[in-house]
């Protein structure tokens, strides 16, 4: 194996680690050394690659929300789009879980969820509602939606949201978020 794969999978363990790490410990309780024993390398090679515990949770806190292309749904379906993609972002992976929980207890977790939502949320947002000016506010009432019911389902597991079908959450979440995305403002 070369020293450039050898180092690719190096760090692609190192952030491996990580995300489990903070998604089981919190940014504040997860340690560099209980992350370089997960990924099974010294510690000394997590600050070689990443400097320290910041710059590693930056690059393990990067992510891409994978949002759909929305141009070519009816605008009236937008809303549902996004909640289903968002639940099966959840479902799928630990990271936005772990930054959820990051993001409630530490600045710079909630710095990179406020950067994540306003950065990949916030043009799509712009595309879609009828005034392009009031697009960061709607994202951000988007967002709210989308948080909150990732905070209570799979966070918290509020018993009543954690126990809905799919069909159901989004049944009583995609209206909510269509009228931020569509309707005319108050």
């Amino acid at each position: 194996m070369t020293t450039a794969r050898r180092s690719d999978a190096t760090r692609a363990a190192i952030l491996h680690a990580a995300r489990e790490r903070f998604a089981a410990d919190g940014y504040e309780r997860a340690t560099i050394r209980a992350i370089a024993r997960d990924a099974g390398i010294d510690a000394s090679m997590v600050m070689r690659y990443y400097g320290n515990k910041e710059g590693l949770f930056a690059a393990a806190s990067a992510i891409e929300l994978e949002l759909p292309e929305l141009g070519s749904l009816p605008a009236r379906h937008i809303g549902t789009a996004l909640v289903t993609h968002f639940l099966d972002r959840w479902e799928r992976d630990d990271v936005l879980t772990g930054m959820l929980r990051v993001g409630v207890t530490n600045d710079s977790g909630a710095e990179r969820m406020q950067r994540l939502f306003a950065e990949q949320i916030g043009p799509v947002v712009a595309g879609v509602c009828p005034d392009p000016s009031d697009a960061p506010r709607r994202a951000g009432l988007v967002a709210s939606q989308i948080l909150g019911m990732a905070l209570t389902r799979y966070v918290l597991r509020f018993r009543p949201v954690a126990e809905m079908s799919r069909e159901d959450v989004i049944a009583w979440l995609a209206p909510t978020v269509q009228r931020y995305l569509a309707a005319e403002g108050p």
